[in-house]
């Protein structure tokens, strides 16, 4: 169970794989929320997706306890909740698999039949490491830590996503031996939030330095008006040989399959950034309250990647609830002009 986010859900599928690895004859299930479900509905190591909504109130209840019947309907053997919160934590009690396993948390605890210690504070450890604990009692093969060369990020591209996305390069007069560049300039939360400002002096410089390039840029309807501002930039500075596309909302199996067709991938420390890890797209990416050896792209070394942080600071990292300075300080002191450098710099390696 991984309800959501983006990132980390697409962060469970190393454990996945080797889950099927270890056991090829298995039936596994895995609960998402809608939202998170298009990552693991064509992973080949998963034999069902079971998705639910994310709901508050009444409706949530009801659904949890329609849920909560099917999973028993099911005779599951082993839970695992990868998640932690209430609501995965009551689905895996509910559930009443032989063997319970999650984190210790306080309050939670006792719907476990196994519980993996957890960190208090922010542990100097990547995210895959730290849900691949959660394999410990189920087997003590899975002792021996984590590949990123074996046990990458998978998310496999669909056809039809990948006939999408050609369909729309082409539609903006994207050639095939055009470069593609694409910026995701959205967010989470305020906390990752660069300025769009400075995502347009980079998309601009991208535009003017280069021929044959197309610039993508990605972001959910709440974007909007930082894709058309970014756009708007890279669109006076291009030259005639530039395309510039403002990508609002495109499904994320279109994401994942844009990311094969892309030459490079910047953006900040977000779901996108992890789709894009999936991928071998070299990738430029900003991290502000949150560190790489915590969320970096999880995958083989050999990928460009660079990352781009601030520097040190007393308040960093956060836990993204309120901004010590009251200034976003983490992110808003880059400044764009090592975020081009490094773009430049990567794209040159890979010409």
């Amino acid at each position: 169970m991984r309800p959501r986010l983006i990132g980390d859900v697409l962060l469970t599928t190393p454990l996945v794989r080797a889950l099927r690895r270890r056991y090829p004859e298995a039936t596994l299930l895995y609960l998402v929320e809608a939202m998170a479900a298009p990552i693991v509905r064509a992973n080949p190591h998963v034999s069902e997706t079971i998705v639910i909504t994310h709901r508050r109130g009444w409706r949530r209840i009801a659904e949890d306890w329609s849920i909560a019947r099917r999973l028993r309907a099911r005779r599951i053997d082993v839970a695992l909740d990868l998640h932690g919160g209430p609501r995965s934590s009551w689905l895996t009690f509910a559930s009443r698999a032989k063997m319970r396993v999650g984190y210790d948390v306080s309050g939670r605890g006792w719907m476990y039949t196994h519980l993996v210690p957890r960190p208090r504070g922010y542990a100097p450890r990547h995210s895959v490491l730290n849900q691949w604990d959660l394999l410990a009692p189920v087997d003590s093969a899975f002792l021996s830590p984590p590949d990123p060369d074996r046990d990458r990020l998978e998310m496999p591209v669909e056809d039809a996503a990948r006939g999408a996305i050609r369909a729309r390069l082409t539609s903006h007069g994207v050639r095939d031996a055009d470069a593609v560049i694409v910026m995701h300039v959205g967010a989470g939360n305020d906390f990752r939030r660069w300025p769009a400002a400075s995502f347009a002096e980079v998309a601009a410089a991208l535009a003017r330095e280069g021929r044959g390039r197309a610039l993508v840029v990605v972001g959910a309807a709440g974007d909007t008006p930082t894709i058309r501002e970014v756009a708007s930039h890279a669109g006076r500075a291009a030259g005639e040989d530039v395309r510039v596309v403002e990508a609002v909302d495109w499904p994320l199996t279109e994401l994942r399959a844009l990311m094969d067709r892309a030459s490079l991938f910047v953006g900040g420390d977000s779901g996108p950034m992890h789709i894009a890890a999936a991928a071998d797209v070299p990738i430029v990416a900003l991290f502000g309250p949150t560190l790489p050896v915590h969320w970096a792209p999880w995958r083989p070394a050999r990928l460009p990647f660079v990352a781009i942080e601030p520097g040190p600071l007393g308040c960093r990292p956060c836990d993204q609830r309120v901004c010590e300075p009251g200034d976003f300080r983490c992110l808003r002191s880059t400044v764009p002009g090592r975020v081009i450098e490094a773009a430049t710099r990567v794209l040159e390696k890979a010409s």
